[in-house]
């Protein structure tokens, strides 16, 4: 969330870090300036600015990667569930955009140190020593030919294994643990050099849809721009086996996948096509999708498969964020319908435990928060709505966070609990809202 105020951003000290977010002493609040809210889209006039507003974070952190990243995952770690205990640490892989295809790489990083941005009103004194809340990045790279359009990350007995999809048509494995491990090495490292443990050049022109399957160990699909979709499974020994006959059925390139949570041989892909799909691997390619439904008026985007209940979300380049009950699958419309993004959106995700609550991002700069359980109160909308603008605002909208430029990709921490971490051609941000 932002308000009018005077800007007053946080200092960077390495060309790689985790920035703090604005001081609390430097609060616009302190000023004589008027604060506002501010409503996306609205017009600033001269002399204001746009602030975060502190008070609507319990945490908020910046990163910087040098190359901007279009894709990242959250890596799980040993440090537990359901985390909410100051200072948080969390891991995760990225892949860069580079401008020349031999300068990318696959970073794994280590973020720690990150507190709280909230102080304790009842404290007089300052921290004994501030150095000590400062976060902290580490990060090892892994040399890549191409730049990286989407990655993600599934712990494979033992290992830590990394599907990346290559702008040059390439979908490689790579185990990351000898990076993870070196991670928690103090002093300077040599650079890991690490081979793909698999690749598969079967596609033949690069993609964007991957996905790994949280029910079969090894399992995982991917989809390319000639709208084909291949199904990998892991072999006895250690080995991938790719069916190279393709899963047919969209018409024009397939932009996501997502696995079932629940069964084991279903996965659901969205395309250029404006359809989302569900197919069963148990029958064969060209005959495996079983339901197909014309979700959006143009590109879908990107979709999110809610792990308790039916649901799946799909975002498009209308903007606009629908919920597709799987039971009502063949119905007309979605469940549920929003419209606030101005720009295509680029990533939506459920809740990891929250079934109601999802977050989505969109071209327009805008992360948003929504929870499916708010419904309008008629009696206090007509007594408190002060202007149109706030009335058009759906109730189901919690939070939007801004400042971020082209934001690429959110997740969930799926053990911090609250926690977004967020990818844009400006760097990460990882935050946790009061909203949720």
């Amino acid at each position: 969330m932002l308000r009018m105020s005077n800007e007053h951003d946080g200092e960077s000290s390495d060309e790689m870090e985790v920035l703090e977010g604005n001081n609390s002493d430097n609060d616009a609040e302190d000023s004589n300036m008027e604060i506002k809210a501010y409503i996306p889209g609205g017009e600033l006039t001269d002399g204001e600015e746009l602030v975060r507003d502190e008070s609507a974070y319990h945490m908020y952190h910046q990163a910087q990667t040098g190359d901007p990243c279009l894709s990242f995952d959250v890596i799980r770690d040993q440090l537990g569930n359901d985390r909410s205990t100051y200072p948080h640490t969390a891991y995760l892989v990225a892949g860069t955009q580079a401008e020349k295809a031999h300068l990318n790489s696959i970073i794994v990083m280590k973020m720690s140190n990150l507190f709280s941005n909230c102080k304790d009103p009842s404290s007089d004194s300052e921290s004994e020593d501030e150095d000590e809340e400062m976060p902290e990045l580490k990060n090892e790279m892994i040399s890549i030919n191409g730049s990286v359009n989407r990655l993600r990350v599934s712990k494979i007995a033992d290992k830590d294994v990394v599907a990346c999809w290559c702008e040059t048509g390439k979908v490689h494995l790579y185990d990351i643990s000898p990076s993870l491990q070196s991670l928690e090495v103090t002093g300077q490292q040599k650079p890991l050099v690490s081979k793909p443990l698999h690749t598969f050049t079967g596609h033949q022109i690069e993609g964007y849809a991957v996905d790994w399957s949280n029910l079969v160990p090894g399992r995982l699909a991917s989809g390319d721009c000639k709208k084909n979709i291949h199904v990998w499974k892991l072999q006895d020994g250690g080995s991938w086996h790719v069916d190279q006959r393709p899963f047919t059925g969209h018409t024009d390139s397939v932009e996501d996948i997502q696995w079932s949570p629940n069964e084991s041989n279903v996965f659901a892909s969205c395309s250029v096509d404006s359809t989302i799909r569900i197919w069963d691997i148990r029958a064969v390619p060209n005959q495996a999708c079983m339901l197909s439904k014309d979700a959006h008026s143009s590109d879908v985007n990107v979709i999110s498969w809610n792990k308790k209940e039916p649901f799946i979300l799909s975002g498009g380049d209308d903007g606009v964020i629908n919920v597709w009950d799987l039971r009502q699958f063949k119905a007309t419309s979605p469940v549920a319908k929003f419209k606030h993004h101005t720009g295509p959106i680029t990533s939506v995700e459920w809740h990891p435990t929250d079934s109601t609550v999802f977050a989505a991002s969109g071209a327009d700069d805008q992360l948003t928060l929504w929870d499916l359980a708010v419904e309008r109160n008629q009696e206090e909308t007509s007594a408190s709505v002060a202007s149109a603008e706030l009335a058009a605002i759906p109730p189901q909208l919690l939070f939007i966070h801004q400042g971020q430029k082209d934001i690429k990709e959110l997740h969930w921490h799926p053990q911090i609990s609250g926690t977004i971490i967020s990818t844009a051609l400006s760097g990460f941000n990882i935050f946790k809202t009061i909203s949720v």
